[in-house]
Order: C-alpha cells, then sequence, then structure tokens
C-alpha cells in the first residue's frame, strides 16, 4: 500500500488520507456481519493486539472443511490492502473488534455496496474509508480482483474515484466523513496528542487533575 496518509506537517502526528493504492482481495456476499468478521470468542482480549489473525476465522475454517480456500486465506492475495465487498457489509453487532481486525490485517479500505452504520463509524475512528459504489461496479471489481490480484487500485478519496486498470468508478463518501480523511480530523488522538501543550495547561489549571 502507497500513499496510506499524510502528515499534516512534518512535526504534527495529526495525518490526512488522501489517496491510497495496492492490490484487492474480494469476499463477495450479502450481509456480511460483524460474527463472521471477528468472531465473538475473539472479543475477550483486553487490547486489539492479535486480532489479524482471527479475521474471518471460521469462514476460513468452513471454506477448508470444504475442500476451498478463504480470500484470506488464498496466497494471490497476499498483502493486498483494499477490500472489496457487497452490500451492508459489517451489519450486526456493534463490536469495533471487526474493523480492528481488518485494519491490523492490512486493510486500508474498503469498497463496497454498502455498511452498516455503526462499522462505518467505527472505521472512520481508525481511519479506514468505507466507501461505496454502484452494486454493478461492486460486482466487477469482485470479479476482476478474483481474476486479476496483482492489478494495483487507486483509491482517492479527494475525487472519491476508485481506479483499476483503464476503468474508474465513481465513488461515495457523506461529505463530513470525506473532510475528516483529508484534514486529518478524523484522527482523535493526533489531535489530543497535537494539543498536548494546550491539555497540560488546562490539567494544571484543574484541582480534581493536578498532581496526577
Amino acid at each position: 500500500m502507497t500513499g496510506v496518509s499524510v502528515p499534516t506537517s512534518p512535526t504534527s502526528p495529526i495525518t490526512r488520507i488522501v489517496r491510497l493504492e495496492g492490490t484487492v482481495v474480494p469476499v463477495a456476499g450479502q450481509d456480511i456481519d460483524t460474527d463472521r468478521i471477528m468472531p465473538a470468542r475473539f472479543l475477550k482480549a483486553i487490547s486489539f493486539e492479535g486480532l489479524e489473525g482471527h479475521v474471518f476465522e471460521d469462514d476460513r475454517a468452513a471454506a477448508t472443511r470444504q475442500g476451498g480456500v478463504h480470500p484470506f486465506d488464498d496466497p494471490r492475495f497476499a498483502g493486498a490492502s483494499i477490500l472489496a465487498v457487497n452490500r451492508n457489509f459489517g451489519c450486526g453487532s456493534s463490536r469495533e473488534h471487526a474493523p480492528q481486525g481488518l485494519r491490523r490485517w492490512g486493510i486500508a479500505a474498503v469498497i463496497g455496496e454498502s455498511f452498516s452504520e455503526i462499522f462505518f463509524g467505527n472505521s472512520l475512528a481508525i481511519g479506514m474509508p468505507c466507501l461505496t459504489v454502484d452494486p454493478a461496479d461492486a460486482e466487477w471489481l469482485l470479479a476482476d480482483a478474483e481474476q486479476d490480484p496483482a492489478a494495483a487500485t487507486i483509491v482517492d478519496v479527494q475525487a472519491l474515484t476508485v481506479t483499476r486498470k483503464n476503468r474508474t468508478l465513481r465513488a461515495r463518501l457523506p461529505k463530513s466523513v470525506q473532510e475528516a480523511f483529508l484534514s486529518g480530523d478524523w484522527d482523535a488522538t493526533g489531535q489530543l496528542l497535537a494539543a498536548g501543550a494546550e491539555a497540560e495547561a488546562v490539567a494544571a489549571r484543574l484541582p480534581y487533575v493536578r498532581g496526577f
């Protein structure tokens, strides 16, 4: 993956997400819920470390039992950083472990027909854009990634396009979300670190915080 983020300044911890480039891993299917993305038994961890090893774990095991291979186990898609999906991806529970696992696996952007609102919001919070495209375009992207895993794909958050080979797909993001990625405002932790001196000054004036 190249062009994942751009610092707002050489010394700022805040990053802007403008343009991403990488290969695509296709996971076809409607209404893939968060329990399939990250089974509930892995929510017991006190941190998100290691979740990347359990993404789609039950689906992957089922594919193996049936003599097939899940895209996340397929060596053709090793190193992919863009996930292509269908409709209502990430529905079900609100667990943030699902996008966290995908992001830690290496996914930097998701392209699909539609997303669960909570999954979409959890992905925004970790800087993983979820862009929607028309159903026909999603189907084309899934099929072409299956046929040509090595083809590069460019996700342009600023232009709201997905470009692969000689085809450019029109993508959509809510305006406020697009602006958050482009400005770096998606990164709440980065904003807090950037305002570290100001936060310390405020804390020093508060008697119930001072000294901790």
